[in-house]
């Protein structure tokens, strides 16, 4: 296969060559966009769920203080008082 070195056929390529730097440079961006994207939400979802499971632990702590705080069957009076 031979090269064509003629000016316009150099020109072509570089051209060509060109085009399709900026066609990757385009998606780079696209895809640099698209991470930043996907990071913020990330961090957004990450404090989302830290806050979720603060407020289970909450309210598993309030159940089981709860618990231990409800009169049981012995501590009853029964009906005939």
């Amino acid at each position: 296969m031979s090269l064509d070195r003629s000016p316009d056929a150099l020109a072509e390529r570089l051209e060509a060559l060109e085009s399709r730097i900026a066609y990757q440079e385009h998606w780079l961006d696209t895809l640099d966009e698209g991470v930043a994207t996907q990071e913020r939400r990330l961090t957004r979802l990450e404090r989302i769920n830290d806050l979720m499971q603060e407020k289970l632990r909450d309210q598993q702590r309030a159940l089981q203080e709860g618990d231990a705080a409800a009169p049981g069957p012995a501590d009853e009076m029964p009906p005939h008082y």
